[in-house]
């Protein structure tokens, strides 16, 4: 009988144990955001700096290393959906959802959309550059303060990304 409360005992713990980790917060939680006219959503897994470096040089502890490919944002992929044609800065694009890599640099960043979806980071970044829609440069404003959380702002003319002491915007026009 020992035997059998010492069993219950332990799959009651086991199960209280799991269901207080599912109910935790994501590390990342997946964000959606909206531009006000509804023509841009953006779909974003959103990272915390948590007292760390997120930008740098190779070589040095930083996150993201400049001139690399990152996914922008944390697990799987950013996706951008356009419900209309945009000038992604000056670049057509037709309406539709892509997947949002950037290239983060001390003065600018390269910015990305790619139209193979589902991709887990950046990974296979490589494979599927010849799908590339449109890479456009953008200059880099540094932030007075540290931003804790990624954020990914779609606006009605424009996209911004702003993470620890970076942020750049990238302009978006209705096409047509």
């Amino acid at each position: 009988m020992k035997n059998l409360i010492a069993v219950f005992t332990l799959l009651f713990a086991t199960v209280s144990w799991v269901q207080a980790q599912d109910n935790k917060a994501p590390a990342s939680p997946k964000i959606t955001a909206e531009s006000p006219d509804k023509n841009i959503k953006v779909v974003y897994g959103q990272p915390s700096k948590k007292g760390r470096v997120i930008f740098g040089a190779e070589g040095s502890n930083s996150l993201e290393k400049y001139g690399k490919v990152w996914r922008t944002g944390a697990n799987e992929a950013t996706e951008v959906t356009f419900k209309n044609d945009v000038m992604f800065g000056g670049k057509m694009v037709k309406a539709g959802t892509y997947t949002l890599f950037t290239i983060p640099g001390e003065k600018e960043w390269s910015v990305i959309l790619n139209s193979t979806l589902g991709q887990w980071g950046a990974y296979d970044y490589e494979k599927i550059k010849g799908t590339d829609v449109a890479t456009i440069k953008v200059p880099v404003s540094m932030t007075k303060s540290p931003i804790e959380k990624l954020m990914i702002t779609p606006a009605n003319s424009s996209i911004a990304i702003a993470w620890d002491n970076m942020t750049i915007s990238v302009p978006v026009m209705k096409h047509g």
